[in-house]
C-alpha cells in the first residue's frame, strides 16, 4: 500500500482536518448515501452514522482512522469504482472531493457522536433535500422599498416585480386600454365577453373605483365559480366515465362539478375546501354537500375487470396519492411507490404513509352500493358518488419492495410526509360512532395547516397562472428538484401569507391581483424588440401575454355572440351532437353516443359530458385538458387543425347563422352600415374602423352577388343577403380578435 499513497495521495498532509458538517457530511450525502443508507446498503455498508462507518461492510472495515492508504472505501474511490459510474455525471470524482476525502481519513475521520446523516437532508446538484426552498417555513417578506417609482405600484404585489424589473433596468409596459381591460377581466373572472353595458360604463368612468366597482360585481357573478371551476377539474382529472375498455358511466359525478362551482362563488376558505374533499364524510359538521365533495376521491380512471384484482388495488391508491399530493401540495409523491424519490426528499416509506389514509376505503369494486356512492343508505345520503371507509380497523398496509406486491416490506402507518417537524406523528384515531379511521380528516388537516409550506405556495400559484398565462412556478404541480424555480420567490411567499391571513379566501387574493399594476399592463411595449433579447420568455413580467380562448371560453364566447347561451346552472351534463366521423371505428357506433336535445346544447362548455373514450372533438382540437391524469396546464397549441375547425365545423357554422340572425333581428330598421357595425359590437364588443367597415361591406356585397348569381343559375332557396350576411359572421368568428384576449 505504500506505492499507493505515494502516487496517488502523495505526502501525508499535515493540513488541518475538514470540517465535518461543512464539508464532510455535504460530501457523503452527495456521492454516497443513495447507495449506502439504512434501507438500500449496497455491500452491506452504511454511511449514516459513526457507528455504521465504524461496522464497515462485506469486505471488512471501510475505513481505518488517520490511514487513507490503508483505507478500502479510499482505495476504491481513487481507483474510480466509487461512486458507481451510474450515480455520477463524469468517470471520477473531482480531485478536489478525493482530496477533502483523504484530509478527513488521515485526520482520524471524525464524526460527531449523535450526528446521523440522511440522504433527504440537503440538497445536492442531483437531488433535493428537505433544505430545498419549496419545503422552508413560510415567512411574510416586506415589500420593496421602490422609492421614487411608487406611483407605479398599485399594490405591494407591483412592488415585487418593479423591484426585480429596475434591476435588470427593465421597466413594465403602459396601462392597456379601457376595453382591453374589461374583456380581460372578464374572460379571467367568468371565462365571458363582456356586455356591451360593461364596455360602456368602463369607458366613461376608467377611474379606480369604477374599475374596484367593476372587479367586485364580476367576482359576485355565480359564472365566476363556473370559470374557475374548470381550471380546478383539469386538476383533479375530472371526468364522467370510468376509462378502459368498458368505459361505464360515474353517476352523479356531476354533483362534484357543481360543489366545486358552489364552493368557489360560496368563497369557501381554501382550507375547508381541502378537508372537504378528502373528508367530507368525516367532519363534524357533515352534511351531503361535503360528502359530495370526497367525490374528489372517486374520480380517476376504474378499471373493473382488472387482469390481476390485488395488483389493482395498489393501482388505485397511486391514484389516490398522486391526484392528493400533485393537487395540494405539488409534489409527485406517486414517484416513491417503489423506491425513494430519485429527485425529492420523499423516501419510500412517505408514499405508504399517504396510501394508508386511504387503505380503509373503497379499494375494491364493490357492486351497485360504491356506484350510487359507498354505503349511501348508512349515511343516509342517496345519489352521490363520494367516499367513506368501509372499515375503521382495516388491516396493515405493507412497504412493497420494489413496489412488488408479492415482496411486502415493514407494515407502515398512516403519518404525514418526513419532510414536516412531526414526520412520525401518526393519523390513526376512529371517528367517533362512524365507521371510519380518521386518517383521511387528519390528513386533510395536516395538508391544510397554516404550518404547511407548501400548501399555500401551491394554491397562490395556481391563481396566479390563470390570470397572467404563467405561473410564478412554471411546473404549478411540481414543486421539487425537477421543477422549475420560482421567478420571483419572495412575491410567491408574499401572497401565500396573504392568502391564510384573509383566512384562506381566495377571492381576496383574485382581487389583488386584478387591481394591480402589473395585471393591467398591456401586452404590447414600446421596447418589446430589446426587451424581449433580455426576457423572451417574460420572467419578470415586463408585460401581459397575449392569449389565446380556451376551448370552453371559446365554445361560450360563440354563444354569446350568437344570443344563444343558455345560462342555467348545474345539473347532468349535456352531450354535444358530434360529427359521424368521431364515431367510426366505435363498436356501437351511433349507439355509443346520444346527443342531448339541441336546446339544452346551449349551455355553456363547462357542462359538456366528459367521456374519457369519447371526448368532443372540437375541445380536443382546441387543447382540452387530459382526463386520466391530473393537468395543471393544458397544452397550448397552434395547429392547422384549429383553423379547419372553425372554418367547417357545423357548429361554428351553426353559430354563424345564428349570430346573422340575431344582428337581422336586433337590425331590422338599419341600413347595411348599421348590420354591419351591429355584427362587429355583437361578436367583437366593439365598432369596427373606417377601413375595417369598408371591407366587411365589401365582403358582404361581393358574398350577396355571388350567391345572387348562384340564384339566377337556379338554385333554389337562396336568400343572397342572408347568406352573404352568415359569411360575414363566419368571418368575424374565425379572427383572431375573437379568439384572443389581450
Amino acid at each position: 500500500m505504500a506505492w499507493l499513497q505515494a502516487v496517488v495521495f502523495g505526502p501525508a498532509a499535515s493540513a488541518a482536518a475538514p470540517d465535518f458538517e461543512d464539508e464532510v457530511a455535504p460530501l457523503l450525502v452527495k456521492r454516497c448515501l443513495e447507495c449506502h443508507n439504512a434501507t438500500q446498503a449496497a455491500g452491506g455498508l452504511v454511511l449514516e452514522s459513526r457507528e455504521s462507518l465504524s461496522s464497515g461492510g462485506e469486505s471488512g472495515p471501510a475505513v481505518v482512522p488517520g490511514s487513507a492508504a490503508e483505507s478500502y472505501l479510499m482505495e476504491r474511490v481513487a481507483a474510480g469504482e466509487m461512486p458507481p459510474e451510474k450515480q455520477r455525471k463524469s468517470q471520477a470524482l473531482p480531485a478536489s472531493e478525493i482530496e477533502l476525502l483523504r484530509r478527513w481519513i488521515e485526520a482520524g475521520t471524525e464524526w460527531p457522536a449523535e450526528r446521523r446523516l440522511s440522504l433527504f437532508e440537503r440538497t445536492t446538484d442531483q437531488r433535493a433535500g428537505r433544505d430545498w426552498w419549496s419545503l422552508q417555513p413560510l415567512q411574510r417578506p416586506p415589500a420593496p422599498d421602490i422609492g421614487r417609482d411608487a406611483g407605479m405600484v398599485s399594490n405591494p404585489l407591483d412592488a415585487f416585480v418593479l423591484a426585480r424589473l429596475r434591476a435588470v433596468n427593465m421597466e413594465p409596459a403602459p396601462r392597456a386600454d379601457a376595453r382591453t381591460l374589461v374583456r380581460r377581466l372578464s374572460f379571467d373572472l367568468l371565462g365571458l365577453p363582456p356586455t356591451e353595458q360593461q364596455l360602456q360604463s368602463y369607458a366613461a368612468d376608467p377611474s379606480p373605483a369604477a374599475w374596484e366597482r367593476l372587479v367586485d360585481e364580476m367576482l359576485a357573478s355565480p359564472h365566476y365559480g363556473e370559470r374557475w371551476a374548470r381550471y380546478w377539474l383539469d386538476v383533479v382529472r375530472f371526468a364522467e366515465t370510468s376509462g378502459y375498455e368498458r368505459d361505464q358511466e360515474k353517476p352523479f359525478a356531476w354533483r362534484y362539478r357543481d360543489w366545486v362551482v358552489a364552493a368557489l362563488n360560496d368563497d369557501l376558505p381554501y382550507d375547508e375546501f381541502i378537508v372537504e374533499q378528502l373528508a367530507g364524510d368525516e367532519v363534524p359538521n357533515r352534511s351531503e354537500q361535503t360528502v359530495i365533495a370526497t367525490g374528489f376521491l372517486r374520480l380517476g380512471t376504474w378499471n373493473d375487470e382488472p387482469n390481476d384484482p390485488e395488483d389493482y388495488k395498489y393501482d388505485r391508491l397511486e391514484d389516490l396519492v398522486h391526484g392528493t399530493s400533485a393537487a395540494f401540495l405539488g409534489l409527485t409523491v406517486n414517484c416513491a411507490r417503489c423506491h425513494d424519490h430519485k429527485f425529492d426528499p420523499i423516501p419510500q416509506q412517505d408514499y405508504y404513509r399517504m396510501a394508508a389514509a386511504f387503505w380503509a376505503g373503497p379499494i375494491e369494486q364493490r357492486g351497485a352500493d360504491l356506484l350510487g356512492g359507498p354505503s349511501a343508505a348508512e349515511l343516509g345520503f342517496e345519489k352521490v358518488l363520494g367516499w367513506t371507509d368501509v372499515r375503521s380497523d382495516p388491516p396493515p398496509l405493507h412497504l412493497l419492495k420494489k413496489g412488488e406486491r408479492h415482496n411486502p416490506g415493514e407494515a407502515v402507518p398512516a403519518a404525514p410526509l418526513s419532510f414536516a417537524s412531526v414526520p412520525d406523528r401518526p393519523l390513526d384515531g376512529p371517528v367517533p360512532e362512524r365507521k371510519s379511521t380518521g386518517r383521511r380528516l387528519r390528513l386533510a388537516r395536516w395538508i391544510a395547516s397554516a404550518e404547511n409550506p407548501l400548501t399555500a405556495r401551491v394554491m397562490v400559484n395556481r391563481l396566479w397562472q390563470h390570470h397572467f398565462g404563467q405561473a410564478l412556478v412554471r411546473s404549478p404541480s411540481n414543486f421539487g428538484f425537477r421543477g422549475d424555480q420560482p421567478t420571483h420567490p419572495e412575491l410567491l411567499d408574499w401572497l401565500a401569507a396573504e392568502l391564510i391571513g384573509s383566512g384562506w379566501k381566495s377571492k381576496r387574493l383574485h382581487k389583488l391581483i386584478v387591481t394591480s399594476r402589473t395585471w393591467q399592463q398591456s401586452s404590447n411595449h414600446p421596447r418589446h424588440a430589446e426587451f424581449v433579447q433580455q426576457d423572451a420568455g417574460n420572467r419578470l413580467w415586463w408585460r401581459a401575454e397575449r392569449r389565446r380562448l380556451d376551448a370552453e371560453a371559446l365554445w361560450d364566447a360563440m354563444l354569446v355572440a350568437s344570443g344563444q347561451l343558455d345560462v342555467r346552472m348545474g345539473g347532468p351534463s349535456f352531450r354535444p351532437t358530434l360529427p359521424p366521423e368521431a364515431l367510426e371505428g366505435l363498436s356501437k357506433k351511433g349507439a355509443a353516443w346520444t346527443p342531448s336535445p339541441i336546446e339544452e346544447q346551449y349551455r355553456r362548455g363547462l357542462y359538456i359530458f366528459s367521456q374519457r373514450s369519447l371526448l368532443a372533438p372540437f375541445m380536443t382540437t382546441f387543447d382540452f385538458s387530459d382526463t386520466t391524469l391530473p393537468c395543471a396546464a393544458r397544452d397550448v397549441t397552434i395547429v392547422a387543425p384549429q383553423a379547419l375547425a372553425l372554418l367547417n365545423d357545423p357548429m361554428v357554422h351553426e353559430r354563424s347563422r345564428a349570430l346573422a340572425a340575431r344582428v337581422a333581428r336586433e337590425g331590422s330598421q338599419l341600413d347595411a352600415s348599421g348590420k354591419v357595425c351591429l355584427a362587429w359590437r355583437c361578436a367583437i364588443g366593439r365598432e369596427p374602423t373606417t377601413d375595417e367597415l369598408n371591407l366587411s361591406l365589401r365582403h358582404v356585397e361581393r358574398q350577396q352577388a355571388m350567391f345572387a348569381a348562384r340564384a339566377a343559375n337556379g338554385a333554389t332557396d337562396l336568400d343572397a343577403a342572408r347568406l352573404a350576411l352568415e359569411s360575414l359572421c363566419h368571418v368575424l368568428l374565425n379572427s383572431n380578435e375573437f379568439l384572443y384576449v389581450d
